[in-house]
């Protein structure tokens, strides 16, 4: 983990300087709408990790692990894709839930799944965002053909092993 935030703070790095070399103003922009940005997301990041140790401790994990776990199979991995497509919400939310979930005794490749289901189909975004903004025929197909995909993850998933 250390070595992932040393990379990203490197590339900010990177970037600061290429901002420097193009001109203060830019630099300060820049810095000015990181920083207000840092602001406005630092609050939902920690009610979303709270609210996820909450969410786990909360959780019946004597359900979690008989629908959601390891054993459950296909039937768990279509429980947490169809999950993942109702989830309303952004990342704080999303991913709240699935780590409250593997905390609860769900598997890895479940997870997985509601996680790439959330990602790629939450059925919120599809009606209030992508059909208002795009020919709903183009968002269905999108939607369609990304139905597989849930599944492929967990079944690659499955494979591969344990993560």
């Amino acid at each position: 983990m250390l070595a992932i935030d040393v990379m990203l703070w490197l590339f900010v790095a990177v970037l600061a300087t290429l901002a420097a070399l193009r001109g203060r103003m830019l630099l300060n922009d820049g810095l000015r709408t990181g920083a207000v940005e840092f602001l406005h997301l630092l609050p939902r990041i920690g009610i979303g990790v709270v609210g996820s140790g909450y969410i786990a401790e909360v959780l019946p994990k004597a359900l979690i692990a008989p629908w959601l776990g390891p054993e459950s199979g296909l039937t768990g991995v279509l429980l947490a894709t169809l999950g993942g497509a109702l989830t309303p919400g952004g990342p704080v939310v999303g991913f709240a839930i699935g780590a409250a979930a593997l905390k609860g005794g769900a598997g890895a490749p479940q997870v997985i799944a509601y996680s790439t289901a959330w990602a790629l189909y939450a059925i919120h975004r599809l009606v209030l965002y992508e059909v208002p903004m795009m020919p709903p025929r183009v968002v269905w197909l999108r939607a369609m053909v990304c139905l597989p995909l849930p599944f492929i993850a967990a079944a690659s998933a499955m494979l591969i092993g344990k993560p």
